[in-house]
């Protein structure tokens, strides 16, 4: 591990942590050349896999992108970030576990919106208007008929 202060690679483990969830390692590490203290974070590289965009390009998993999304989407709404990370985190594990090598961004926004529809119709709705690429008013209002009319526990069309 290379120390941020004057590059070199010569340092040693000063002390060890698990993180809460005992997925990460904190380690506080000390330079043995200039004496700073510096802390890593260590956690397992899981194969994640690639994303196949409308378009049809092919991107790696990005973990923030998902959490970006779905913090917009709950923005001034009720919803606590311990709750937003958990929905990633379930999506994340889900896609891990899955064995997939590829997923299309369709199936993982359609999975968004269906966790955002057990959580908070706003937010479900604010998600579904920018996943869809509504195009105008009565595609909103069509969506919100919809919302209204079926049941809550029923997943949403992709």
């Amino acid at each position: 591990m290379k120390c941020p202060r004057c590059g070199q690679v010569d340092n040693k483990v000063v002390d060890s942590r698990a993180g809460k969830e005992g997925d990460v390692i904190r380690r506080r590490r000390e330079c043995l050349s200039c004496r700073r203290r510096f802390t890593t974070y260590e956690r397992i590289e899981e194969e994640l896999p690639l994303v196949v965009k409308r378009d049809g390009r092919r991107e790696p998993f990005d973990r923030q992108k998902i959490l970006t999304g779905i913090l917009k989407a709950c923005e001034k709404r009720p919803i606590s970030y311990p709750t937003i990370e958990k929905v990633v985190d379930t999506l994340e594990g889900e896609l891990q576990s899955s064995g997939e090598k590829e997923i299309s961004s369709v199936e993982i926004g359609g999975r968004v919106m269906a966790e955002l529809l057990k959580l908070d119709d706003v937010a479900y709705v604010r998600f579904a208007s920018v996943y869809r690429q509504f195009k105008d008013l009565s595609q909103f209002v069509e969506e919100i008929k919809t919302l209204i009319t079926e049941p809550a526990d029923r997943p949403p069309k992709p």
